[in-house]
């Protein structure tokens, strides 16, 4: 049922027609650029290769040189904005021009206020400065000040570290749990320690950075499936199983599938959600073991916040690794590792995370405390149940508007983070530019981190933002979409009155 819900319309042929000319186009006048530079007409102000180091191994690629400086350089200025306030429901950022075409900004000293924030992964609203809600946070960093100057395996192990990590066990519905101070290292620093040479993963297509960079560094042997797509998983186990490694036919050491609950990575932003419970089914058939990324899901997905296995009424103890942050839900940072007690463990002393790290800082740690809590309700209040249910309202409310506005958007229903699809790169550049004037912050992005033909921007649904926010970034949205023409969509959705219903839209 949940996989029935993802939507990924296919734009009319035109639009790609028109993508792709657009592309060419701006590459042309990049290679006629080049050539002014070449004969003195024009300055180049990127960084280039020294000309006695002529002979040395290049620093700088060819092609990502010329698409800096001559693609991406031209439209800079909808990109790492600096935002000089909470980044909550609305936000202040700071005003910049350049006078060199975007090669440097300066600040003219002018504030936007009170922008509409809809770039955050703020999805439970926890990224909050109410003094009344973060008064255990202020206490915590009286007592232990701002950071622990050592690892979890010299000095830094604190109480509050050993009160969340079981708290995070007992959330999980698991044995146990590690944290770590930094999310991306989460992945990137106990995928090494779990599998290494010998063993082999099979990885999502669209799997985050993070997990990629681990999978790297642990020596395994590396096979990528087709994203979300069983009959490739599975046939990639039954190869695996069937002929061992390669040249020996040994049987591989350990077979690791690694996948992402949310594929909301940072650049292809897809919004689609595992197919868990058939993964889990693979799983069990070819004796292999599972490592769940939930970065995203965690908190924000599940009846009670606990993740895609409460979603999808899975035994969480089928799951051999789950990995979170605490980056998104819990308005925080850091990561977790929970499960078994014996893989916990074993973490304990062979992660180099946990060996080499700086511990968790201890109001980040109470931070997390305080949200996971108040998710919990053993705060003695119904907040964190409330939150849960307002994002999931705000995200189908939002998505089932934008679909009858005539937008193509991607993701399951239930997804909090929406990818509209802009493709082509001029309207990517005017519609982040217009959104701004308009005091709403989006983030955009196109090729390079997308496919050439799905350039789009992103919208993250919040607990914090009301009816009232998101009706005006609706109402935006359908003026910018008929002055730009971004309703590329060719099906027809109802307007029923109760737009949180899967039900609500018929295909005409």
């Amino acid at each position: 049922k949940q996989h029935k819900q993802e939507s990924f319309e296919q734009a009319p042929m035109y639009v790609a027609v028109m993508t792709y000319l657009g592309f060419g186009i701006v590459t042309l006048f990049g290679y006629f650029r080049d050539f002014l530079r070449a004969v003195g007409l024009e300055k180049c102000n990127l960084a280039q290769e020294r000309v006695e180091q002529k002979d040395f191994v290049p620093l700088y690629q060819d092609f990502e040189n010329f698409y800096n400086r001559n693609l991406y350089m031209r439209v800079r200025d909808n990109w790492n904005r600096p935002v000089c306030s909470l980044p909550g429901p609305v936000f202040d950022l700071m005003e910049r021009v350049s006078d060199d075409y975007n090669w440097t900004f300066r600040l003219t000293g002018r504030t936007l206020h009170n922008a509409i924030n809809m770039g955050s992964y703020n999805y439970l609203g926890f990224a909050e400065n109410n003094a009344d809600f973060l008064k255990t946070v202020a206490d915590k960093t009286q007592q232990y000040g701002v950071g622990v100057c050592s690892t979890r395996q010299e000095m830094g192990t604190l109480s509050i570290h050993e009160e969340l990590e079981q708290l995070v066990a007992s959330f999980l519905r698991v044995e146990s749990s590690m944290t770590f101070g930094m999310g991306f290292a989460t992945n990137s620093m106990n995928i090494p320690a779990i599998v290494g040479k010998g063993g082999l993963i099979l990885s999502d297509e669209l799997n985050h950075t993070s997990l990629i960079l681990g999978a790297r560094l642990s020596g395994a042997t590396i096979r990528v499936f087709k994203h979300n797509n069983m009959h490739s998983l599975e046939k990639m186990l039954r190869e695996a199983v069937c002929s061992g490694q390669p040249r020996t036919h040994r049987p591989w050491k350990k077979i690791l599938i690694m996948v992402e609950v949310w594929f909301i990575i940072d650049e292809i932003m897809e919004g689609s959600v595992v197919r868990l419970s058939e993964i889990i089914a693979l799983k069990k058939k070819y004796k292999a073991y599972l490592y769940l990324d939930e970065a995203h899901s965690i908190g924000a997905v599940g009846p009670s916040g606990r993740g895609v296995a409460e979603l999808f009424n899975v035994n969480p103890a089928d799951v051999d690794v789950m990995m979170g942050t605490f980056t998104k839900s819990f308005g925080a940072a850091g990561g977790y590792i929970a499960g078994k007690k014996e893989l916990v463990d074993y973490l304990r002393s062979h992660s180099h995370s946990a060996v080499y790290a700086s511990a968790m800082s201890p109001p980040v740690t109470e931070q997390i405390l305080r949200a996971m809590k108040c998710i919990m309700g053993k705060d003695g209040s119904t907040e964190g149940i409330r939150r849960i249910r307002q994002l999931a309202e705000n995200t189908r409310y939002f998505r089932a508007r934008l679909k009858e506005m005539g937008f193509i958007i991607y993701g399951n229903d239930d997804s909090p983070v929406v990818p509209i699809l802009l493709y082509m790169p001029g309207k990517v550049v005017a519609f982040a530019r217009e959104m701004l004037e308009r005091k709403i912050g989006v983030v955009v992005v196109g090729f390079p981190a997308t496919p050439i033909t799905e350039a789009r921007a992103r919208f993250c649904l919040s607990a914090s933002h009301t009816r009232a926010m998101l009706n005006q970034v609706l109402r935006h949205m359908n003026e910018v979409g008929d002055n730009l023409c971004l309703k590329f969509s060719r099906l027809k959705y109802s307007s029923c009155p109760n737009l949180c219903d899967e039900t609500d839209f018929e295909l005409i």
